[in-house]
């Protein structure tokens, strides 16, 4: 008999593993999307740390300089340089607890991560899909699918900031290749 079983497995007439095959494809499409989110939110908390870093530690270097040359030149501006050094400490204690430099790279490799996921949704979604069994096709979703968790797992959660400037980045096709405009 040519009917589909209600769980969808295959049948005679292979509705079932077309169904089951579009539902894959449909998955890879929500993997490959939210990695290309989770990319740019974490590319502009990139940008985030790395200008924190340096609006804190700019700074806190010039003040020590200036604190020391104070105390070195004029011995009457020592309250001068007490206070520089004291700001200078302050803002390098600040960048020691945020620990910019830190999640900067953090965010940077959790980006590149997501963009690695997104290239392979998107590859396995553009090419190997069709040739692959249905078994195979969910044995690679299942594979990317915990890279993408271990990689939310891994990342921290982004600003409302970075959001909205990623979704803005997207919006204006910042992931768009000349490739995908030709047909």
């Amino acid at each position: 008999m040519d009917t589909e079983d209600p769980v969808g497995h295959d049948s005679d007439t292979g509705t079932g593993t077309d169904t089951r095959r579009r539902a894959i494809e449909a998955e890879f499409r929500r993997i490959e999307e939210s990695a290309m989110y989770s990319a740019q939110c974490q590319f502009e908390e990139t940008k985030r740390w790395r200008a924190v870093n340096l609006l804190l530690g700019i700074p806190a270097t010039l003040l020590a300089a200036v604190a020391g040359t104070t105390a070195l030149v004029d011995s009457a501006g020592a309250t001068a340089a007490g206070i520089l050094a004291l700001l200078a400490s302050g803002l390098g204690a600040v960048l020691t607890t945020v620990n910019a430099p830190q999640r900067t790279a953090q965010a940077a490799a959790s980006a590149n991560a997501f963009l690695e996921i997104q290239t392979a949704a998107r590859q396995h979604r553009e090419i190997d899909l069709d040739d692959w069994t249905p078994e195979e096709a969910r044995q690679a979703l299942s594979a990317l699918t915990a890279r993408r968790d271990e990689g939310n797992a891994k990342a921290e959660v982004p600003s409302r900031r970075a959001y909205r400037k990623a979704q803005a980045n997207l919006t204006a096709g910042t992931q768009t290749y000349a490739v995908d405009g030709e047909a």
